[in-house]
């Protein structure tokens, strides 16, 4: 008999795993920014990742090649640019509105995915696609929702792009790359790129902080894991289907926050529950869809 609600592989699992970490790391992150500016933090942060992972890869460094700096460079710069116009926009907005107008990289994924790589998402993946968004609406609560478009609306905007992009970045050049090389060259492309942004945006460098230093080692650790586990997996999980596992993020946040005692109200339990069931969703394959769009697909190509 034919599953149609295949398990999932390794590389949806890694990717599972990581989103999971990226869940707990607000409260870290949160912390950093008292004693220290985005730009910085993540210019130190990446750049203690690419170290890692460079100690990882070893002499393997020596044969990198002009597609894995190009790769690397092009999706350093998306990433690094998702984090730090999030960071600022956080200056003008509330932590829910962010969220929801980064949420927007949800559904950004599956239209960059069609245009760029020419691969139309499966239409279980579009449903999937919309229960997740619908689920990140309701974390991110109803005053997100307003229809006032500021500076700090538009910073945050140009980060969801930024992340959609970095996603669908990941895909179109995994395949042909080494993963450890091209995250190294991807992280240091990032931690450049934010450096040389803090003295166009007049951020300063702080003092020195053991807080900042350790939040960022902390986290420049798991940013080594994260990315290595992307440019890895990403080689056979598509871009839309990664977006919609990473949309679970929020997800594990809350239940970091609840069993450290958090109240978890009415509105984001079911905005749990929807990411939950667009993850599911966008895994099913029923055997009738599957029938219907054969037939439409072949009287497409009858009428050419």
């Amino acid at each position: 008999m034919k599953r149609h609600f295949p398990l999932p592989t390794p590389q949806e699992l890694a990717l599972t795993g990581v989103t999971v970490l990226w869940g707990g790391t607000f409260l870290v992150l949160h912390i950093a920014m008292q004693h220290c500016g985005p730009r910085f933090f993540v210019f130190v942060r990446f750049m203690m990742a690419a170290v890692f992972v460079g100690l990882l890869a070893g002499r393997k460094l020596l044969d990198i090649n002009r597609r894995e700096i190009r790769a690397g460079a092009l999706i350093g710069v998306a990433l690094a640019t998702g984090y730090v116009l999030q960071s600022a926009g956080l200056r003008d907005i509330t932590s829910s509105r962010s969220a929801f107008i980064t949420a927007l990289y949800v559904p950004l994924v599956p239209i960059f995915q069609w245009a760029f790589l020419r691969k139309a998402p499966h239409l279980m993946s579009w449903l999937g696609i919309a229960l997740a968004f619908d689920g990140l609406v309701c974390l991110a609560g109803p005053a997100a929702l307003s229809l006032s478009f500021g500076h700090g609306d538009l910073l945050t905007l140009c980060a969801a792009i930024a992340i959609a992009a970095e996603i669908v970045l990941i895909s179109l050049y995994a395949r042909g790359v080494d993963s450890l090389r091209v995250t190294v060259m991807q992280l240091f492309a990032g931690s450049l790129f934010a450096g040389l942004m803090m003295p166009v945006s007049g951020e300063a460098i702080p003092a020195f902080s053991w807080v900042w230093f350790s939040c960022a080692l902390a986290l420049g650790g798991l940013s080594a894991l994260v990315q290595v586990v992307m440019n890895w997996a990403q080689k056979s999980v598509s871009p839309t289907k990664a977006a919609v596992i990473y949309a679970g993020e929020p997800v594990w946040g809350g239940l970091v926050g609840w069993l450290a005692g958090d109240h978890l109200p009415p509105a984001t339990l079911l905005g749990a529950a929807l990411i939950v069931g667009g993850v599911l969703t966008s895994e099913l394959r029923p055997q009738w869809l599957e029938a219907l769009l054969g037939r439409s697909s072949q009287t497409l190509t009858k009428n050419d």
